[in-house]
Parts: C-alpha cells; sequence; structure tokens
C-alpha cells in the first residue's frame, strides 16, 4: 500500500517546494527600484504636485505603458474627491508626499494652522491610499524654520525641486516639453503638475526623449537612496530652484 502512494507523495511534495519559487516577483514596482542605482546611473525624478485631479488616470496609463514610477505630492482635499484615483497612484506603486489640505502659503499661517494643513492632508491621503507620506512639498515652495519644525515633528522632509516645467504658467504641450528636455540633467528634481492637460499630453514625448539621452525617470526616494538619508523637517534641495 505503502509503494502504491509513494508517488503521489512524491510529487505533492514536489510541488509545494517549487510553487513558491515560481510564485516569486521580480518584476514589481520594488524589484525595478532596487534595480535602479542612481550613484551609477543617470537618474532624474519627475514630480507632480495638486493632484489627484480629472487627467490624472491617462498620466497613470502613461507611466503604465512606460513602466516608470514617479512621486506625486498629493492635495489632502483632492485625494478625497479623487479617492479612488489616489488609490490607483498607490496601487501603482509610485511614491506619495504630503502637498497640504488646500494649498496655502504655509509661512503665513500660525503653527497650529500649518500643523492642521499637514496633519489633515496626512490622514486624507492615508484614508485614500492606504499609506501615510514621509516627504511633504509646501505650497510655492514656501517654507522656513516654523514649518521645518512642524514637518519634524509629524516625521516629514520636505522636497523642493532645482527646476521647474512652469506648466501652470506655460499651458503648452510643445513648450512644457521643450522646456523640461532643456533643463534636464542628472540628479535633478523636475516640478510639474497633474491636474493640467497639456502637461499629461507633453508626458508621452519628454518620456521617450529622456530615455533617448540616457535618463532613468525614477522617485525621489531612489534619486537619493544610498547616497542620503533626509532627516524629519530637513529640505532637499536647499537652493538652486527656478
Amino acid at each position: 500500500m505503502m509503494r502504491r502512494w509513494l508517488p503521489i507523495l512524491i510529487a505533492a511534495v514536489a510541488t509545494l517546494t517549487v510553487a513558491p519559487v515560481a510564485a516569486a516577483d521580480t518584476s514589481g514596482p520594488a524589484a525595478k527600484a532596487k534595480a535602479v542605482n542612481c550613484a551609477k546611473v543617470k537618474c532624474i525624478a519627475l514630480t507632480f504636485d495638486d493632484g489627484p485631479g480629472p487627467y490624472t488616470r491617462k498620466l497613470l496609463e502613461t507611466l503604465r505603458r512606460d513602466k516608470t514610477k514617479v512621486t506625486f505630492f498629493l492635495m489632502g482635499q483632492h485625494a478625497e474627491k479623487y479617492r479612488a484615483t489616489a488609490r490607483a497612484i498607490a496601487r501603482a506603486g509610485h511614491e506619495i508626499g504630503n502637498h497640504t489640505y488646500d494649498h496655502p502659503h504655509l509661512t503665513s499661517l500660525y503653527d497650529g494652522l500649518i500643523r492642521d494643513e499637514l496633519v489633515r492632508a496626512q490622514d486624507s491621503i492615508e484614508r485614500a491610499t492606504g499609506k501615510r507620506p514621509t516627504l511633504m512639498r509646501p505650497p510655492y515652495g514656501d517654507t522656513d524654520e516654523r514649518v521645518s519644525g512642524i514637518a519634524a515633528e509629524l516625521g516629514l522632509s520636505q522636497i523642493l525641486w532645482n527646476r521647474t516645467s512652469r506648466d501652470w504658467e506655460l499651458r503648452n504641450t510643445k513648450a512644457i516639453t521643450r522646456r523640461v528636455l532643456a533643463d534636464a540633467a542628472r540628479d535633478r528634481i523636475v516640478l510639474m503638475h497633474d491636474i493640467w492637460p497639456e502637461t499629461v499630453a507633453a508626458m508621452p514625448g519628454i518620456l521617450r526623449s529622456l530615455k533617448k539621452k540616457g535618463y532613468h525617470v525614477v522617485t525621489v526616494s531612489t534619486l537619493l537612496h544610498g547616497r542620503r538619508e533626509l532627516a524629519p523637517g530637513e529640505m532637499y534641495p536647499l537652493s538652486g530652484w527656478r
């Protein structure tokens, strides 16, 4: 009787042993991020503020086709309004940061209101995405010692930029494309907005051209990984943004 069942038992054990190996996925966002070492290759971080919005889904589809991850700095009230889109950003493996609840000039607010803007955004983003950000971007780049101190209390590092698409001003797909490509350089953090349809329309061409120039488009954290650890409240980059 034992000899009759032995081949079946061996086959079952082999199946159980092999299954976990076959199920291992090395093509997901985490695996891809680990594979990009920006200390050795030419990287650029594209970042998108003020969303999610009505055009964000189209941008996500472009990024999916290009197998590219970027950083989104979400407004809390927009994460509530476009909750399914915010969730889609997180599920696609993009990095998510805090861009306050409703986009005020933080330096013009009392401490309590600064804290409230950041906490409300943290809570809204977490409810929508299941993720609580560790990065924040002050609207308009307006920050000071008070903002830095409150960000530190909340465990948030501040991410500014050193180049901007000026898409809010240009509002023209070709002009936005020219601007981004002309300013592209290794390790730069580029400010863009997914709330403008012209910006979203420019992205396929921007991604193609950056790849041709040898760039890896990455998240902010991938850009800094292994070279710089940002403390809560710390601001990066310190200067040179325009």
